[in-house]
């Protein structure tokens, strides 16, 4: 490694500029931070690269002021357990699609150190996205802690070293790294998933995150809790084999109040969302679904638990009976629904598929508890 404020660092800096290498850096440093917690590694980095790609959180952080912290990031999973657990690079994904950005995820076991070059190359060389982010092992690189996240900041073709913006900044502040060693410290196994680590492009989004409603996995057993209740969910239907919708919606509101999720409406903190979310829910509760949640005394809020049946996986349904099927189908047709409320349904749906996903898949790249401490 060569710090940044060396020499050698700024002789590094001096080549990668004149190559053309450093145009990531700028819009980088102007939104740099060090990270609020020691394991929120993940969470810092992912404010430095919203904030550069100028995603509109359309919440208030503090005062006026709209702008991405940690604690905005509390959608995928609850702060409380990502203090304490850290987050994988899988989850460090799906917290980035909920926020407003997409996500395209790479690890070394399917790319090779060429690849990663080119990823490099051209992330420095673009000041408007990707923004480049790298999970990796910090003992691979010969410095204290286990796996960690931050942002890449700029790259010299010619020494072929990368800028680490570092978020850790009271343990390392930026250096540089061979990109060699960088792309080799990915691929140790996280002993807490047996798969390496790797690395993450993120871009805004042209669609923006959710107006009111976010998903966020409850309770100790995590992502796996989930997506077991989620098939337990599908069991408890297809055993029942529920003669009608109502006994089908009945079944399932039991499985709710087990389930370690929460579909929760977030306050309205931008005026200017008023007339969009009164619209929202003036059309999510005109739907005939609506009518029938509410009038069977869901465990949750009615506007929650239609919002939720809408974005359920398929699979929680196999198992009905062909009349409950012939119910449920036309209350459930995205292309009968209200434009608002397929938007919304569409983000709830997209995040439990990306909880699912995190139990289902094999996921890598975990900031380890305390990793920075």
């Amino acid at each position: 490694m060569v710090a940044f404020a060396s020499p050698e660092g700024r002789a590094l800096f001096d080549a990668a500029r004149a190559a053309g290498g450093l145009e990531s850096f700028f819009p980088l440093i102007e939104q740099f931070h060090t990270q609020a917690d020691p394991a929120f590694c993940g969470l810092g980095t992912l404010v430095v690269a919203l904030n550069a790609l100028g995603v509109d959180p359309g919440r208030l952080w503090k005062g006026p002021w709209r702008w991405f912290s940690e604690e905005l990031l509390d959608c995928c999973s609850p702060l409380e357990r990502v203090r304490a657990q850290g987050i994988t690079l899988d989850e460090f994904a799906c917290l980035a699609r909920c926020n407003g950005a997409s996500a395209d995820v790479y690890r070394p076991d399917a790319f090779a150190l060429a690849d990663f070059r080119v990823a490099v190359d051209a992330a420095a060389r673009s000041a408007a996205a990707p923004a480049l982010i790298v999970s990796y092992d910090r003992g691979s690189l010969g410095q204290t802690g286990a796996g960690h996240f931050s942002p890449i900041g700029g790259y010299d073709p010619a020494s072929d070293h990368v800028l680490v913006l570092d978020v850790a900044r009271f343990k390392y502040p930026p250096h540089w790294v061979a990109l060699p060693a960088l792309y080799a410290a990915t691929q140790p196994h996280d002993p807490a998933t047996g798969r390496p680590r790797g690395w993450v492009a993120l871009r805004r989004h042209s669609r923006p995150p959710s107006l009111l409603f976010t998903a966020r996995c409850l309770g100790d057993g995590g992502f796996e809790a989930l997506s077991a209740a989620l098939d337990d969910l599908a069991a408890t239907i297809a055993r029942d084999s529920p003669g009608d919708l109502d006994a089908a919606l009945r079944a399932l509101f039991a499985g709710l109040r087990a389930l370690p999720l929460v579909v929760e409406r977030r306050p309205l903190a931008l005026s200017e969302q008023t007339a969009a979310a009164e619209a929202l829910l003036a059309a999510l509760q005109g739907l005939p679904l609506h009518a029938r949640v509410h009038a069977l005394q869901p465990p949750w809020p009615a506007d929650a638990v239609a919002l939720l049946l809408l974005a359920l996986p398929e699979r929680v349904w196999s198992g009905l009976g062909p009349d409950a099927r012939a119910e449920l189908s036309p209350l459930l047709g995205p292309d009968r629904l209200p434009a608002p409320v397929r938007l919304e349904a569409d983000h709830v749906r997209r995040q439990l598929a990306d909880l699912c996903a995190l139990a289902r898949g094999p996921a890598c790249g975990r900031c380890e508890p305390g990793c920075d401490a």
